[in-house]
This record gives structure tokens, sequence and C-alpha cells, in this order.
């Protein structure tokens, strides 16, 4: 039974071609939010390869597993998997890859909450630096302004959700860029980026050693801002919004010639400075399909053997 090594094959070849296929792509910077999209389909595609072949290893090495599987398939369906001639590596191959697969769980609960822990400890924070006042409720969207030198401003999700913005930074502010910093920050929040970024980081911190989850997890922190500042820019205009980043992030000397960590921020203000072309609807379209297909290749590839005997 080859089937399991042909998935786990199919897996190890979309792990290396499309993350090399996107690096070398000219319009990810230019439509983000499809490129979020085609990264998450080459993902799903390597996790479903993994779980098919953990399905069909399993199948092969255990009748209760394969009764199972194959419970309502025809006869000539099942004869056509050939179960009964997997080698012992049936039963290891299942093994490791549902233990993988139980590590990636383990590590997506640690991340999400490591993710809650520290959004309540900021909370916590807020609460003591910006009390509520006597008989005053928590709205959602509530704008608090935090007394500090330093210019700051995000977006604290939760229940409710509120824009936190230093007093330095409303005095850096000019105009509509205090408005263009919510609708960036909004955009993170309609778009659920956090579980994105949640489930990027548990991949990448629990299989340090595969690339392609290392560059799924950094590619998700960039494209996600520069998806949000694109939904500034379309209410707010992109001077208003590159002059927002500029204000925010000048004092972090991220326009100097060392790198800083948000050494992505002169990129992403010179992105929206010089506005590239974006690519037309139809490409859009066909971008958007053709990710989608991805994840399907390795199930139909899973019912080639049943649907050639039963064809």
């Amino acid at each position: 039974m080859m089937l399991p090594a042909a998935l786990l094959l199919l897996g190890a070849l979309t792990a290396v071609v499309a993350p090399r296929l996107l690096a070398r792509a000219d319009w990810p910077d230019r439509e983000p939010v499809v490129a979020l999209w085609v990264w998450q389909c080459a993902v799903a595609a390597v996790l479903v390869c993994c779980a098919l072949s953990m399905t069909f290893s399993a199948a092969a090495a255990w009748h209760a597993v394969g009764g199972q599987v194959f419970a309502t398939a025809p006869s000539a369906a099942v004869e056509a998997y050939a179960l009964g001639t997997a080698g012992p590596w049936a039963a290891t191959t299942a093994v490791a890859l549902a233990c993988g697969g139980l590590w990636s769980a383990a590590m997506l609960v640690r991340e999400v909450g490591r993710a809650r822990a520290r959004r309540r400890r900021r909370r916590a924070d807020l609460l003591v630096r910006a009390p509520l006042l006597p008989g005053e409720v928590a709205v959602s969207g509530r704008l608090v302004v935090l007394e500090s030198e330093r210019p700051d401003a995000w977006w604290l999700p939760g229940a409710p959700p509120q824009l936190v913005v230093t007093t330095a930074a409303l005095r850096r502010l000019k105009g509509r860029q205090l408005d263009a910093v919510l609708a960036h920050e909004q955009g993170h929040a309609r778009a659920r980026h956090d579980w994105l970024l949640n489930c990027s980081s548990a991949l990448a911190g629990g299989f340090p050693q595969v690339p392609v989850f290392a560059a799924f997890r950094d590619e998700m922190h960039r494209l996600v801002e520069l998806a949000a500042d694109d939904t500034a820019s379309r209410r707010f205009g992109r001077l208003t919004t590159a002059l927002a980043l500029v204000e925010l992030n000048e004092h972090r000397g991220v326009f100097g010639p060392c790198p800083t960590p948000q050494a992505h921020v002169p990129a992403r203000v010179h992105r929206l400075l010089t506005p590239p072309d974006r690519l037309t609807a139809a490409r859009r379209l066909r971008l958007t399909a053709a990710a989608a297909l991805v994840p399907v290749v390795p199930v139909l590839l899973a019912f080639v053997p049943g649907l050639r005997a039963l064809g």
C-alpha cells in the first residue's frame, strides 16, 4: 500500500514548493488578503496530507481502524487499497503522525492560553491606569486615553474590545490620522488576525525544524499588517495612514540605519506612499480559486484507487 507514502511525498513537495513560489511572486505585497488566503491553503494542504496518510496507515496497520474507515465502502473499493499488503512501517507511521497531530493541538492550546493571559494582564493594567468612573459602563469600541510620554496605540481585544491611545500619540497624530489608526486596528479585529497569528506561531513553535511553518509565521505577521494598512488607507487615504505610521514609530528609531524589531515599518510607509498597481479582479479570483484547490488535491489522490476500482 503506497498511498500513505505518496501523500507524505505530496505534503513534503507542497511544503517546499509553495513558499518558494510565493517568495518569487511579485503580487503578495500588492494583494495581501489574497496572499494570506494562499498561505493558509498551502499549509492546510500539508496538514491534510499528513492527516490522510495517518488515516490510511492506521487502517492498514489495525483491522479495527480499517473497518471504521471503510465501513460503507464497496468491497471492490476496499480491495483496491490493498490494506493487507502494508508492511511493518504502517503502524509506526500512523503513531508518529498521530503524535505530531496531538503535539500541534497542544501547541495551539498553549499559544491561545498565552495570548489570553497576555490580554488579561494588559486589561488589568488598563483598568488600573484608566479605571471606569462611578456609574460608567464599558462600551464596545471605547477609546481609552492613557497618560504617557511614548506615542503608542493598540487594539485590545476582548469583551468589550477597546482602542488604547496614549496622550503623546494624541499630540502627534494630526487631523484624521487617529481615525486611520482606529481603522487599522479595527481591520485586525474584524479579520480575526489574532487567530491567524496564534495558529502560525503554534505550528512554528511546535515544529521549529520545518521551514514552511517558520515562513508561514513570518509572512502572517507581515501580511496582516499590510492588509490592515489597506483597510485604513481605503477609508482615510494612503498619505494619512503613512503619516500616522511615521508619527507612532519615529521615536523607536525604525527609520534609522540600524535594524530594529519594527524594521518592516519603513517598507509599509514606502508601500503606502508609492502604491503598487492592484491585480485585476479576474486574476484575484483565479488566484483565490487555484489556492482553494490545493488542499483538495490530496483528498482526490486519496480517492483515486477506490474510484479506479469502481470505474
